[in-house]
């Protein structure tokens, strides 16, 4: 196991290279304003701090193209950075080669050796040291061992070449190669990618069983937010080259830092993570403010109630499967949706009041979080 500590990392990199370029949203939230102008910048990571805890699975969630998976080789030692530390326990790598530093790491692509058939791929590690009895016991238990707590039976794959494995076989085939090392860090980017739905979701849960059985330190990279939610002790999210905010799934929901982050992380496909209307419709103070609040955390009312704010349903959806309403409501210029008990809603082009159980209150210009607010009188 190890501690994995980034110390001022600095990393810069092309910035007219498209497959880093941000998402729509991140360019949207940027103040610089245009992906035009986004290319004319160097795409880069600045003085990024982040500390893995020894033992636990960090998963970096963030959108395609913000550098996760070259933090991931950075830290893997496989992308030289231009200043900074990256510590293993305290020791700097700076000098310490990737094969010298007990990484088990799994790409999104499986990077399997084609010319060798599953075994020999499983059991690589071995095959470039000095063959000796000793060595030969140990990886044939380190094979055995592997093979049992994959949870499957790997026979039928051992004279199998990978061009002769299917997405979920060349999976099962890395992931046995990493755990064979007998690695102190697990590294895997996006894994899962290439598989359908159904084996994404079994893998998923074999892994989760792997690490905690290992009880190793892991980072994993993704965009896909469900398997953040199942695999992270800790999630670091990401943005064009920066760490945004990193905590548990609950926490970072319940206290995003900024609107890019609240934006970013949803797991209700049926409404938008958060709602964003202008402040003066909750406070004339807060006028130059930008408030956000989940559609989960608003009540409607059919009469005003205290400081309700009077909108227009404009469209009504039942989800009979999830027991839920999402209604579409309108305040002047903003849209507002809204989560409620399945048909307790009422109709399309009425008037309805709104109040917010919970909202957060950002900044208008660097979209941070200022403070949040909760209604003492609801549950």
């Amino acid at each position: 196991m190890a501690k994995i500590e980034l110390v001022n990392v600095c990393k810069r990199l092309k910035g007219d290279d498209k497959s880093i370029l941000p998402s729509f949203k991140t360019v949207r939230n940027m103040q610089s304003g245009t992906l035009d102008n986004y290319r004319k910048r160097p795409f880069s990571i600045e003085n990024m701090n982040l500390d893995i805890p020894d033992g636990k699975t960090m998963v970096i969630l963030g959108p395609t193209g913000c550098g996760k998976t070259t933090l991931l080789r950075i830290i893997a030692g496989l992308i030289p950075v231009d200043s900074g530390e990256i510590r293993y326990d305290q020791v700097n790598m700076e000098n310490t080669p990737p094969g010298e530093r007990r990484i088990g790491m799994v790409f999104q692509n499986y990077a399997l050796y084609p010319h060798f058939t599953s075994k020999s791929n499983i059991l690589s590690y071995f095959l470039f040291k000095k063959k000796t009895p000793e060595l030969d016991r140990i990886a044939r238990e380190k094979y055995r061992k592997t093979s049992e707590l994959m949870g499957v039976d790997m026979a039928y794959l051992l004279d199998k070449k990978p061009t002769h494995l299917s997405g979920g076989e060349k999976q099962r085939v890395a992931l046995g190669r990493c755990i064979t090392r007998d690695p102190a860090l697990f590294l895997l980017d996006e894994p899962f990618s290439n598989l359908d739905q159904k084996l994404r979701e079994r893998y998923r849960v074999n892994l989760k069983t792997l690490l905690k059985h290992f009880n190793i330190t892991a980072v994993y990279v993704t965009h896909d937010q469900q398997e953040a939610l199942i695999l992270a002790d800790l999630i670091a999210i990401m943005n064009v080259g920066r760490i945004e905010q990193v905590g548990t799934y609950e926490n970072i929901y319940e206290n995003p830092k900024s609107i890019f982050v609240a934006e970013f992380l949803n797991l209700d496909i049926d409404t938008p993570a958060i709602n964003l209307i202008c402040g003066e419709h909750v406070a004339q103070e807060l006028k130059e403010m930008i408030i956000g609040v989940r559609p989960e955390d608003v009540e409607v009312f059919e009469e005003k109630k205290g400081d309700s704010i009077m909108g227009t349903i404009v469209d009504m959806r039942n989800i009979p499967l999830r027991n839920a309403t999402i209604l579409r409501t309108r305040i002047d210029t903003n849209e507002l949706y809204v989560r409620i008990p399945l048909k307790k809603g009422p109709s399309v082009n009425r008037r309805v009041w709104l109040s917010f159980r919970k909202y957060h209150i950002f900044d208008k210009g660097s979209g941070q979080r200022l403070r949040s607010y909760r209604n003492s009188q609801s549950p």
